[in-house]
């Protein structure tokens, strides 16, 4: 039987990729902070923004398996806002997890990908990390800096048999809306600010079933011709496939009225 990790599976996409993995008959174990064990998944506690947290997790799976064949990097969160009126101490909270959590978890399973000279290594990303989301500047910057971050990471560990990849979900109708870390700081400034955010979690809320991205995961575990980056969502991909051909300027602008 193989084996999955996965961080932040105990909600959203998370989850159902979890569950998905479980019934295809993977070892599944949860790397959170709050979930549970059951369903065929086991639960560690692990704080992503935690080096040595991350390690003592890998470890206790260790214990049980022989080897890790799929490892999806999945914790994360947003914020929102003028971009001016982020704090600093904010600003890098959120990178603390959707960044640096990455590298943390995958700086604790690459040494045994190594030795055993095959993996899976993927990241949940956002098409925000293609294009940037106007009043979530911090977001988009951490899934760019994640998608950067696999690409690297990708030619680095290409020669011990580990494959890398990225999955770019658009909008996916979970908890992580509510989650959502929301300041009006500087919404008297920037006038449409609320407005913006609040037809974005429209469209979160009106979006896309988080089993969508836990079927496209799984592709992305058990296909042999991996590809860089899987955008979730057919009107995502034709969305970024524009923003590849046309002009970053004119992109910025069309996306900047979307949200105007």
């Amino acid at each position: 039987m193989k084996t999955l990790i996965i961080s932040g599976g105990s909600s959203g996409i998370g989850r159902a990729t979890a569950l998905l993995f479980a019934k295809k008959g993977y070892h599944v174990y949860d790397l959170s902070r709050h979930g549970v064990t059951g369903d065929g998944i086991t639960h560690i506690f692990c704080d992503v923004t935690d080096e040595q947290s991350c390690i003592d997790a890998v470890n206790e799976v260790l214990r049980h398996e022989q080897r890790l064949d799929v490892v999806i990097s999945n914790a994360g969160f947003g914020i929102s806002g003028p971009t001016e009126f982020t704090t600093t101490a904010d600003a890098k909270h959120l990178f603390d997890v959707n960044f640096f959590g990455a590298f943390n978890l995958a700086k604790a399973v690459l040494p045994t990908m190594r030795q055993q000279r095959g993996g899976r290594l993927l990241f949940t990303s956002s098409v925000a990390g293609l294009l940037p989301v106007p009043y979530q500047a911090f977001y988009s910057a951490s899934k760019a800096a994640v998608n950067a971050l696999a690409l690297t990471l990708q030619n680095e560990v290409r020669p011990f048999g580990i494959k890398v990849a990225c999955l770019l979900p658009g909008d996916v109708s979970t908890g992580f809306t509510d989650a959502r870390e929301k300041s009006i700081k500087g919404s008297d400034i920037y006038l449409n600010a609320n407005s913006a955010v609040e037809a974005m979690e429209k469209d979160e809320r009106n979006g896309m079933k988080p089993d969508k991205m836990a079927n496209i995961l799984y592709r992305m575990a058990t296909t042999r011709c991996l590809h860089s980056f899987y955008i979730g969502g057919f009107s995502y991909r034709l969305l970024c496939l524009a923003a590849k051909l046309l002009p970053v300027s004119l992109v910025n602008r069309i996306e900047g009225k979307m949200y105007s």
